[in-house]
């Protein structure tokens, strides 16, 4: 059997890794993978380290960085280089990964040479359609074929879409298989947890104390691309560094957003600032050890969020709305969107009453397997 792997944005190359771990090690006498990488993220700290660090094959194929949140042409010529990608192997399946742009290139690519998609993070919904990742996710559900969902909750979003929308009746359009099969990125977390023990000179590089402080990451174009919005995140850093290490790794987008709207009293006042710690995006494994570390975590990202549940933290989520609901029902995140009382407040709750982490919500970190075994029995001639 033969997959094409369609990847491009950081939080893929992670997923990715799990599914080429688990091929290499049990099926490599059953299945081919070929890479696509699309370049959507050209930044070398956010792609191709991330190739070897985490073990990943060099991509069989690497188009141009394209950007389609830039350049709606961008878009169109990633599906169409990606289409002579899939012309060219005739593979059983095109496997797709979240909900970037890369995923839907990768899910419209297949769709239109009628090739079989399998989506792994399927069902998850924010229920904001203004965000162009809920758009991407359930277009990217009605063309696949093979949907890999991570939790009760996504099922649950699939089997009610599955109901409204006939799929799968006689007279409906072809049937699709929802296969629970709990978190790929939790996987990768009991993978990688020891492993990045390794990294601990990043705490004498950044001068973090390794029991005292708070991880940041702020990367949604919500919140980088609306001033007023990332200062209000910024000025409540500020008040919660008086009281602890705020550590900030900038997504280049950020930074941009920073420098091009920012004054310079502002950016200065950020930089002398010494318990708010800025870095350079950092790598997987520094990442995951920084996870296993902080007290607290605060971020837009969805991937970041699960990850604080993985390793027992509690998360403030700087949006309106999650995807990944579950973490907030259960107590262990609170949704404070960009407001600086609301983010102070949740800072001081979880300082006083640390959440617990129970049920399990991730599954038993087997989902490669479950989802590699599922595009063996489901493989269409």
């Amino acid at each position: 059997m033969k997959i094409v792997t369609v990847i491009g944005a950081r939080p893929q190359f992670i997923k990715a890794a799990a599914i080429s771990r688990n091929i290499r090690a049990y099926y490599s006498d059953l299945i081919k993978e070929v890479i696509v990488h699309t370049g959507q993220h050209y930044d070398e700290n956010m792609s191709e380290l991330f190739f070897e660090e985490l073990n990943i094959p060099q991509p069989d194929y690497h188009l141009e960085g394209f950007d389609p949140s830039r350049h709606e042409g961008s878009f169109n010529e990633m599906v169409t280089e990606i289409k002579q990608i899939i012309q060219q192997e005739s593979p059983n399946w095109v496997l797709v990964y979240g909900d970037t742009y890369s995923t839907l290139a990768g899910a419209q690519a297949a769709h239109e040479t009628r090739t079989h998609l399998a989506h792994v993070e399927a069902g998850l919904r924010s229920f904001n359609n203004a965000m162009p990742e809920e758009q991407i996710r359930i277009q990217t559900d009605q063309w696949a074929q093979l949907l890999f969902a991570p939790t009760a909750t996504a099922v649950e979003n699939l089997e009610r879409e599955r109901a409204e929308s006939g799929r799968g009746g006689e007279d409906g359009p072809p049937p699709f298989f929802i296969i629970p099969t709990g978190d790929i990125m939790y996987d990768n977390s009991l993978y990688f947890a020891e492993l990045a023990q390794s990294q601990d000179y990043i705490f004498k590089e950044l001068k973090i104390n390794p029991k005292r402080f708070v991880l940041t990451t702020i990367h949604r174009n919500f919140n980088t691309d609306n001033p007023e919005r990332l200062q209000s995140i910024l000025d409540a850093l500020l008040m919660i560094s008086e009281e602890m290490q705020v550590v900030l790794p900038l997504h280049p987008r950020t930074l941009n957003a920073i420098e091009n709207h920012f004054s310079e009293e502002k950016i200065e006042k950020i930089v002398e600032t010494e318990n708010l710690i800025i870095t350079e995006p950092l790598s997987f494994l520094e990442m995951t050890l920084l996870e296993q570390h902080a007290q607290m975590i605060i971020t837009d990202s969805g991937g970041v969020q699960k990850e604080s549940y993985f390793f027992k933290k509690p998360a403030l989520i700087l949006r309106a709305e999650t995807e990944w609901v579950e973490i907030v029902e259960v107590g262990a995140a609170k949704l404070t969107d960009a407001d600086p009382k609301v983010i102070l407040d949740g800072f001081h709750y979880y300082l006083q009453s640390p959440p617990t982490y129970f049920p399990p919500l991730f599954g038993d970190g087997e989902a490669a397997k479950e989802i590699i075994n599922a595009l063996l029995e489901k493989r269409f001639e």
